[in-house]
């Protein structure tokens, strides 16, 4: 019985791969990969050569058990995507569920994700958050799923284009608010960027050129203390009540307590 590999690869400069990563590719039987052309580039770079398979999201469901087939006879496999972390918005879940299904060891060489690399730089809080990806192309698909996540308390990580980073960027604000983001392009490449602040303030200083991360504040709920008014004098309980009702202390005391 063989083993599959999940190995993270650089999301731009090829500095951040791990020793382990290298030794791992050299020491695996195959390779399978999104696009064979990309992922050629980075083996000859550290002088690798193994055989390559492709794998992507358009044979996924097939391909995966022709691997699982090959790790069962003895084949060590390794699984790679052309950018980060393979299953993290990238091909990989199914044949990685399919080895679990199979008994089959599933060893994950961690490294680069944008989604982890934008957040801890976005100055956003990091305790608690929410990855989701890519969200729909469908304007009517899209604005469903904005109004699914608007009220989440964590921060959100999303993924976008450089085609259809300005239209998301508005659908954002229309939706969720005008919230604090963090938008990051090119993320350890030479143009790297960030953009942090308001929706309205940052979302004209975008050049649609690259991979965006989005980074976006979580949704405030408005929750009111529950206060026990009987246990407060009448000038406190006005005090209260007039601002939960937003009129003036003055205005309510005259209302309740004025005789005619």
């Amino acid at each position: 019985m063989g083993t599959l590999f999940i190995i993270a690869t650089p999301i731009g400069n090829l500095g951040d791969i791990s020793s382990r990563a290298i030794e791992t590719l050299r020491q695996a039987d195959t390779i399978a990969c999104e696009d064979t052309r990309h992922t050629i580039k980075l083996l000859n770079h550290f002088g690798i050569h193994k055989p390559l398979t492709s794998y992507h999201e358009f044979n996924e469901e097939e391909k995966a058990a022709e691997l699982v087939r090959k790790i069962e006879t003895g084949t060590n496999v390794a699984l790679v995507s052309d950018a980060g972390t393979p299953g993290v918005s990238d091909p990989g879940y199914r044949l990685v569920r399919l080895c679990r299904q199979r008994a089959i060891t599933v060893v994950a060489i961690p490294g680069a994700s944008a989604a982890v690399t934008a957040l801890s730089a976005s100055g956003l809080p990091s305790n608690e958050f929410m990855f989701v990806g890519f969200l729909p192309s469908k304007k009517s698909a899209r604005h469903g799923k904005l109004n699914a996540l608007k009220n989440l308390p964590c921060t959100m990580v999303f993924y976008e284009a450089p085609h259809r980073i300005s239209q998301t960027l508005e659908d954002l604000q229309q939706i969720l608010g005008d919230r604090e983001v963090c938008i990051a392009r090119e993320l350890t490449k030479i143009h790297e960027e960030y953009l942090f602040g308001k929706l309205s303030d940052v979302k004209g200083q975008v050049k649609p050129l690259g991979e965006f991360v989005i980074v976006a504040a979580g949704g405030v709920e408005q929750v009111e203390e529950s206060v026990d008014l009987s246990a407060l004098s009448r000038k406190e309980a006005i005090k209260v009540i007039a601002e939960r009702l937003h009129v003036s202390r003055n205005d309510l005391y005259d209302l309740l307590f004025k005789k005619e």
